[in-house]
């Protein structure tokens, strides 16, 4: 296994194991975020482990025009009863990522170091976050019940984590960033029933790669 220096780069995706571990250590910094997800790398790993850089052979990502949106999803979103926001309130948005409770036991893969990094990144206007806000009687944003955030490299949107409070919140968060946003290509990294029943499917490593270099 390959460990990082305090050189920004990373060996050749060749060098990957079978399941998508390209090297360890290093840094969160800015330079070194921007420049990974630049080359289809990102990190994950949890609190009690070094930083663990990954790039799988299989890329979940979803293409705009493949978005699927339920009958049941298009009566929910008609219906209304919330309100969408862009970056008003990124803090929030990770910090409910990191901490709420998941089915799928993938919330405790955000770690503090990860939650600052990222949380600089958008201070520096390449991270982004859509809040799903409930109503009050008003009709003025009263709870924030879901949400997503990710990274923008390009016309790529590199996507991290999402919440709900309450159900489908993370569905309409995600369909108004496809549906609003002008993004070529949307990178959901590793195969997520979630967001496969929204459209996106795995491509492999070697296909997504080319498709960062040119959109």
């Amino acid at each position: 296994m390959i460990w990082l220096t305090e050189k920004i780069e990373f060996p050749p995706y060749t060098s990957a194991s079978e399941d998508g571990v390209l090297a360890i250590g290093g840094d969160l910094s800015p330079e070194r975020l921007l420049y990974a997800y630049e080359r289809g790398i990102f990190p994950w790993y949890s609190e009690e482990s070094p930083i663990i850089w990954h790039c799988p052979s299989d890329r979940m990502v979803l293409f705009p025009d493949e978005l699927k949106v339920s009958k049941s999803m298009k009566k929910i979103i008609k219906k209304g009863g919330f309100i969408i926001t862009e970056n008003q309130a990124f803090d929030q948005v990770i910090s409910y990522c990191k901490n709420i409770e998941r089915n799928d036991g993938l919330g405790t893969w955000i770690t503090d170091e990860m939650v600052q990094a990222y949380s600089k990144l958008h201070q520096l206007g390449h991270a982004t976050s859509i809040e799903v806000w409930s109503l009050d009687q008003d009709q003025n944003p009263f709870e924030l019940v879901g949400g997503l955030y990710g990274l923008e490299i390009g016309s790529i949107f590199c996507g991290e984590s999402m919440f709900s409070k309450m159900s489908n919140a993370s569905k309409i968060a995600f369909i108004h960033l496809v549906k609003t946003k002008n993004y070529k290509l949307i990178d959901c990294q590793v195969h997520n029933p979630h967001l496969e029943s929204l459209g996106a499917r795995e491509i492999k490593r070697e296909a997504f790669l080319d498709l960062l270099n040119t959109v």
